[in-house]
């Protein structure tokens, strides 16, 4: 193995030692547990930062059409908790007007429930659960046996008494405002910190940079800003969003006699931050209400449709179109976050569970300390795709493979994945067969699921191959030198793609033979084991115009001219081209330059593409030289050693 390889693949090197991970497991318990004991703290100065992220861009839009500072923040502040205070007045009303209607519903709760057990069958679930109900209230109410007289029979049965104390002034005023002063205080301790933090952003700014990141201002920066922009634009385009959502439910609840409609999208307005469980929620109590207040079902059903027309509406139309509530987070993050905020903080916690969890993935994305959290949280892929690509391969999954294959073929061509994507993961492969990290089973897994990889992305290229016969003559010359992946057109050409040394090198041949199908040519594709001297002579060579063998170990040049040598003296007259696969291409057309002549191949190529317009590109194959060198040095040897004979003692 080279030097460079040894570099690149660390053989013999002892790997540095990790360090331990105890630490930040417990520095994160220790975080938890003050989190959860000092809610009380935490809890509104949460609110806090979270309402001054959403206030500063209304601040900052306020100073740009000339107000000063502090009347920005004070009318940016009023005016949030103004709305937030009639907000809440409203709830509460519609709230006490929905428990004083409650027991109006009963009666047709009770018909409904009647009906359905009804249209059951005697011997159904429902039926058999009445009666046990029935005969366990029966057993508890029957009174005793009448030959044993009990002893409430014979004494009288006390009466009830009611006393009534009068209730002095003081307290109940003491009553009324003990609930209140609560929930009052915090609110204000709320207010105060969000208008001393607009009015010293600044300040905290360079204060967490001081404290946190002074060594390295412009990362610390970057987190600060991406944080404050990613949280205020989810809170405010995720509130337009709630508002599209909840003005229209209350509207269609109430044509539909829904009692309390407003209430019901006042709540939806509220819940819908919390992605997936919110929407559920907020639909419950309409559902329940649609099935309570109507003798019929045609009122449920309604309700039910409202609801599933209003979500697909916003999540297929008026989401995308603001496209700023993308959080950042993973669908299954943000269920989890969900869960973990509520247990921590209750039904507050659960709609700050988003917001809070972006900012600790913005600080997983900056802060190298904390980068478990955008591993854990985030929505981006934490392998590349050649990385994920190698992983399914190595695992023996080539189904969720050929999934994310053809995911990204939605935005690419054929011959752009095999050489952005595969050709790199084999190169992986490779490497850890060349450093003896892989087992013979694992290669044999890998290579195994790389055809069947090829095999299924087979469809796509008979598609390809059809647009590429429709489009041809619509391509002009400057669209071709614009176009990288742009091959010759492969009409009456013959390709014959062979693996140069391992089973890995078959999986990239077979690749390269479909991308030069797709132009028209005839291709197809040999094993490394076809080379062998006992097989080569069987090879398919009559009537080809190129054969192209590829390697994937780069340290295969010694076997590569021997192969070229003995293909040229079965067919002279055809092209014999190497391919070395690599993902770096620096310097490419010189290492071709000199490879092509220690090779005395027609054509040397590093990538699919220079690979593919080589073998279809019109030329005649070289003569191959004579090695005369090599004749040379043998009969030099040999006439030493028979000098050395005879020079030998008798």
């Amino acid at each position: 193995m080279s030097e460079e390889s040894n570099r690149d693949y660390g053989s013999g090197s002892i790997a540095p030692a990790q360090p331990s991970k105890l630490p930040t497991l417990a520095a994160m318990a220790a975080a938890v547990a003050v989190l959860y004991f000092a809610r009380a703290v935490f809890l509104p100065l949460a609110v806090a930062i979270l309402l001054t992220f959403a206030l500063a861009p209304v601040v900052a839009n306020l100073r740009k059409v000339g107000l000063p500072r502090m009347p920005a923040v004070i009318v940016s502040v009023a005016a949030a908790f103004l709305s937030l205070s009639i907000f809440s007045a409203v709830v509460a009303m519609q709230v006490s007007e929905v428990a004083r209607n409650l027991p109006t519903y009963q009666s047709n709760i009770v018909d409904k429930i009647r009906a359905l057990k009804e249209a059951e069958s005697e011997n159904s679930v429902i039926e058999r659960l009445g009666r046990l109900v029935e005969r366990i209230g029966t057993e508890l109410n029957r009174s005793e046996p009448q030959g044993q007289p009990s002893s409430e029979a014979q004494s009288p049965k006390p009466l009830l008494v009611e006393i009534f104390s009068p209730q002095r002034p003081i307290e109940m005023l003491r009553s009324i405002v003990n609930p209140l002063v609560g929930p009052l205080a915090t609110t204000g301790l709320i207010i105060i910190v969000v208008i001393f933090m607009l009015l010293e952003r600044e300040d905290l700014r360079d204060r967490f940079i001081r404290l946190v990141g002074y060594g390295d201002l412009h990362r610390t920066t970057q987190a600060l800003q991406d944080a404050g922009s990613r949280v205020g634009r989810y809170l405010l385009m995720q509130l337009v969003v709630n508002i599209t959502y909840g003005i229209p439910l209350a509207a269609g609840l109430w044509v539909l006699g829904i009692p309390n409609a407003v209430l019901w999208g006042m709540l939806a307005i509220v819940l819908r931050f919390v992605p997936y469980i919110g929407p559920i929620i907020a639909a419950l109590v309409p559902l329940f209400l649609a099935f309570s207040v109507a003798p019929g079902w045609s009122v449920l059903l309604w309700t039910a449709a409202l609801f599933v027309l209003l979500e697909v509406l916003s999540n297929n139309v008026v989401e995308p179109w603001l496209y700023g509530s993308r959080t950042g987070l993973s669908p299954l993050a943000i269920i989890v976050a969900a869960i973990f905020w509520a247990w921590l903080w209750g039904p507050v916690g659960l709609v700050l569970s988003t917001p809070l969890t972006v900012c600790l993935v913005v600080l997983g994305r900056h802060v190298p300390q904390f980068e478990f959290f955008e591993i854990l949280f985030g929505n981006e892929p934490v392998l590349d795709p050649k990385e994920r690509l190698y992983q399914r391969l190595l695992a023996g999954d080539p189904d969720e493979a050929t999934d994310n294959a053809e995911e990204m073929l939605e935005e690419k061509y054929l011959i752009e994945f095999y050489d952005t994507v595969a050709i790199p993961a084999l190169l992986l492969a490779e490497r850890d067969r060349a450093r003896k990290a892989m087992t013979d089973a694992q290669l044999e897994q890998v290579a195994e699921s790389g055809h069947v990889l090829v095999a299924n992305l087979q469809e796509i290229a008979s598609e390809e191959e059809e647009e590429e016969e429709d489009d041809n003559a619509d391509v002009s010359d400057e669209d071709d030198e614009a176009d990288d992946y742009v091959l010759p057109d492969g009409d009456g050409k013959s390709v014959l793609c062979i693996g140069g040394r391992g089973d890995l090198d078959d999986v990239a041949a077979s690749m390269l033979s479909q991308v030069v199908a797709i132009q028209g040519a005839e291709a197809t594709s040999a094993s490394y084991r076809d080379l062998k001297l006992g097989n080569i002579r069987a090879l398919a060579l009559e009537g080809r115009t190129a054969v192209i063998i590829g390697f994937l170990n780069r340290d295969s040049g010694r076997h590569a001219k021997f192969i070229v040598r003995r293909l040229k003296r079965l067919t002279p007259t055809v092209r014999i081209g190497i391919v070395f696969w690599r993902e770096n291409r620096e310097g490419a057309s010189r290492a071709k330059e000199q490879l092509i002549e220690e090779l005395q191949a027609d054509f040397v190529a590093f990538s699919i593409v220079d690979a593919a317009r080589e073998g279809l590109s019109e030329g005649e194959a070289r003569p191959v030289k004579a090695a005369r060198m090599r004749i040379v040095r043998r009969s030099a040897t040999r006439r030493a050693g028979t000098q050395r004979k005879e020079k030998a003692p008798a």
